[in-house]
């Protein structure tokens, strides 16, 4: 009897499991990219309002809400080029964004008044970014190259006149960083390399200035108290992580404020002091700690428990929070909260409607041994239908960079490739970000070598995985990660099945040699990571460079690239797929004409994203 219950359970176990990865909703392309993507998200002056950018319209747009009613305006109307938010005029409530054209990276700002749009930085070849208000919240600071391509001046413009001044000619190649809220100093950062900055303080009315970094070390700027006696910046002197410090500009006293064992990504107070926000990157995703300044307890957001929240703002009486928060396997969301009444009011809703998150999956951050020994971090998107008797096949992901991270979060690509039955392992090689910086020196002048073994070693963790089909794993990258794509094609040829390079370096000597003008700041500092291409490092560069090696490329490639990318040239995709072709590889090539260093448009993602899955099913699956 004991035997024929125990039958009974197991027969309804295998039935239940069955039904349970039957009712697993595989979704089109169309679907999933019609959930939308929003940014920003700034509060008015009287906090009344919000406004937002969204593609739910196929590019962002600019959207209005009422927060006393939760009726929302679409301010823009753009079918071509996508439209940033930057955030209310205080003065005037005036809306203000940021675009540029095609994807050349050139953004402007323009104003919006009286309906009608006004371009605040002209010029063909302009980069501009706005900067902050002065005190009196009568005139805009913006970043400015329009002087000289190289190097961005500060300059303010009047927002009731537009009548704009040079308050900085920057001709050093210093980063602005921040400007205090008195209008008196400006924080100047100098990147020597990607383990030394400097950090100056600059009196705009003497023009004198000084070193706040008293040590060498990388150093980032954050910003100023309400009454701009202290200057709040990370370090990482003495440190693997970034830590939090604040600089006293009465007595030249510094004190740490924050530290932990991951990086302090960021941190700002609210407009009164009485919050302090400070993100750290742990383990591959933001954790946010809001302090109560008063009693420095940490602020507890009712009902965002599960979600992973990346960025808070607060109005200007720091009544109400904007929040940014999703989870990986839902698009993010843009949130008000209350303060009063810790009130969570949802203003996006991102995920459609006709997909059920279920269907989707979460991320599980993993470690492997590299070649060497090296604890590699990686993250996993594994498929609901693995099993050790339904074997999948997988794909490396390798992030962009040099440098980059891949942390935990929603990516259409991913959950879509997921979706469809490939698992992902998003692999952190040395040289990534984010976990120290021993493990992100590692790379220097060693591109394509031990970063590209961590990702062949994750291709072998994979196969060790029952669930996965040792035979079918690939590899997938954009940018740096495009050039790893390509490399591990090249010099690793029997390694993976596939390759999927997006918009990648394929000849560092010409990607080095055409870095964009506006690049200047850090121009020295990445020839000292990637070597000098007018120095004898070029024979290194050619070296690893996979254009110069496609001779060894045995299994089937797809290029995805942007005509108006202004740092991987389309002539690097053209050259590659050609020399590819040539030597008797397969090769799909996509060129978008109207994208640059990725693809800000719906359609673009659904054309491209949808060709790399039929690529992917038709030579790795």
């Amino acid at each position: 009897m004991k035997n024929i219950i125990k039958s009974i359970a197991l027969f309804i176990l295998v039935i239940s499991c069955a039904e349970s990865e039957k009712n697993i909703q595989q979704y089109s392309i169309d679907t999933l990219m019609s959930n939308n993507r929003s940014s920003g998200g700034s509060f008015s002056k009287d906090a009344s309002k919000l406004v937002y950018s969204s593609d739910k319209s196929g590019v962002f747009n600019i959207y209005e809400v009422n927060l006393k009613n939760n009726k929302e305006t679409q301010l823009t109307n753009s079918e071509e080029e996508s439209f940033f938010v930057n955030g209310y005029a205080p003065s005037t409530n005036e809306v203000f964004y940021s675009a540029d054209k095609g994807g050349n990276e050139n953004s402007h700002i323009y104003l919006i008044r009286n309906n009608e749009t006004v371009d605040l930085t002209p010029g063909e070849n302009t980069k501009a970014s706005f900067f902050g208000w002065t005190q009196d919240e009568q005139d805009m600071y913006v970043l400015s190259n329009s002087r000289d391509p190289r190097f961005f001046d500060l300059y303010k413009i009047n927002i009731l006149t537009l009548e704009s001044v040079m308050v900085y000619k920057n001709d050093k190649g210093y980063s602005l960083n921040s400007i205090s809220n008195n209008d008196k100093h400006l924080v100047l950062n100098l990147n020597l390399s990607r383990s030394e900055q400097k950090l100056f303080l600059y009196e705009i009315k003497s023009k004198q200035q000084f070193e706040i970094s008293n040590q060498t070390a990388n150093y980032s700027g954050q910003n100023f108290d309400k009454n701009d006696e202290n200057f709040l910046y990370t370090t990482n002197y003495d440190s693997e992580f970034y830590y939090l410090m604040s600089y006293n500009l009465n007595n030249g006293d510094r004190s740490i404020v924050y530290k932990t064992n991951w990086d302090v990504a960021f941190s700002y107070l609210s407009k009164n002091d009485s919050f302090r926000v400070v993100a750290v990157n742990e383990d591959a995703q933001n954790k946010i700690i809001i302090k109560n300044m008063n009693d420095q307890s940490d602020l507890n957001l009712i009902g965002l428990e599960n979600m992973n929240i990346n960025r808070v703002a607060f109005s200007d009486d720091e009544k109400m929070i904007r929040i940014s928060a999703g989870s990986p396997n839902s698009p993010g969301d843009i949130y008000t909260y209350n303060l009063s009444t810790n009130k969570l009011n949802k203003i996006t809703t991102n995920l459609n409607s006709s997909v059920n998150p279920d269907d989707l999956v979460n991320a599980e951050v993993i470690r492997y041994e590299s070649f060497d020994g090296l604890e590699i971090p990686a993250i996993l998107y594994k498929p609901h239908s693995a099993k050790k008797g339904n074997k999948v096949p997988a794909l490396v992901w390798v992030h962009g960079g040099p440098g980059g991270q891949s942390k935990v979060g929603y990516r259409a690509l991913i959950q879509y490739l997921v979706n469809h039955g490939y698992a992902i392992l998003a692999v952190n090689n040395r040289g990534s970000s984010g976990y120290g910086k021993t493990f992100y020196s590692l790379d220097d002048r060693n591109h394509g070598e031990d970063d590209l073994q961590d990702c062949v070693w994750g291709k072998k963790w994979l196969q060790d995985q029952d669930y996965i089909d040792p035979d079918k794993i690939g590899i997938i990258g954009g940018s740096y990660g495009g050039f790893m794509t390509m490399a591990a094609m090249t010099f690793e040829p029997e390694e993976f099945k596939v390759g999927v390079n997006i918009y990648g370096v394929t000849n560092w000597i010409r990607t080095l040699r055409s870095i964009p003008a506006f690049w200047e700041a850090t121009r020295k500092s990445i020839y000292k990571e990637m070597g000098d291409p007018y120095s004898k490092d070029s024979l290194r560069l050619y070296n690893i460079s996979p254009l110069f090696h496609a001779k060894n490329i045995k299994n089937p490639i797809m290029v995805l690239q942007g005509a108006n990318d202004p740092r991987v040239l389309q002539i690097e995709s053209d050259e590659m797929v050609q020399e590819a072709r040539n030597a008797g590889a397969y090769v799909e090539y996509i060129l978008f004409e109207d994208a640059g260093h990725g693809f800000n448009k719906k359609k673009q993602q659904i054309e491209g994203n949808q060709k790399i899955l039929t690529f992917l099913d038709n030579y790795l699956k």
